[in-house]
């Protein structure tokens, strides 16, 4: 049996030290959980570039800062493999912003809006063992990107439905190359219920989500 383990973030500093899901925080959740594998939201290429030149960032696609900061380092400190699992066409990924066919005020009112789900998604944050990995969390998320499906289908089925499906399918392959290891995956918080539910079916994994209950 391979165990696989969710663990949901936020990519901004600032928010990680408000809501108490700190680096430190996040280090010793990853430790532990005592992972073989750790996969993350980093795009093959971009991964396969950091390999190259571990010093090269600023780039469009390049990983969130707590893969510099935290995940890289670590795996290499504790020999921990790393698999990349997000999918993004970053050449066309801004043609399908959802809210690109609106004009300038139209735009302004659904960021406005977006702004309050996201506000209601961090209202959550002291609701679970850890912050933002959560049923009350994982709720209000569902419910946003209903939202957002509803005002631009086409977006929401490419930059929601099927890079999940890619990434889910990354970690089934993670978990068939590594399997009866422990695997850690670590993606931004609002993943973290879409990784879930297309993964809690297979048999051959035992799933854990919170990390902490």
């Amino acid at each position: 049996m391979t165990t696989l383990g969710i663990l949901g973030v936020t990519h901004d500093p600032v928010l990680r030290e408000k809501y108490n899901l700190s680096l430190d925080f996040i280090q010793e959740l990853i430790l532990e959980f005592n992972p073989d594998v750790i996969c993350g939201e980093v795009l093959p290429a971009s991964w396969e570039q950091y390999l190259q030149d571990p010093t090269h960032q600023g780039y469009w696609g390049e990983p969130a800062s707590e893969y510099w900061d935290l995940i890289f380092p670590l795996c290499e400190e504790k020999s921990f493999d790393f698999v990349p699992i997000d999918w993004v066409e970053l050449d066309v990924w801004m043609d399908f912003d959802p809210f690109q066919p609106f004009d300038e005020i139209q735009r302004q009112a659904l960021n406005d809006e977006l702004e309050q789900w996201f506000q209601r998604q961090l209202s959550t944050w002291d609701t679970s063992t850890i912050p933002l990995n959560g049923a009350a969390y994982d709720s209000i998320t569902k419910q946003k990107y209903e939202w957002l499906e509803r005002i631009n289908p086409q977006a929401h089925l490419f930059r929601w439905v099927c890079r999940h499906l890619i990434m889910i399918q990354r970690i089934k392959n993670a978990t068939k190359l590594h399997a009866g290891k422990r695997i850690l995956c670590i993606v931004g918080a609002d993943h973290n219920h879409a990784l879930y539910e297309g993964l809690v079916s297979e048999q051959h994994i035992e799933l854990i989500y919170p990390l902490r209950q």
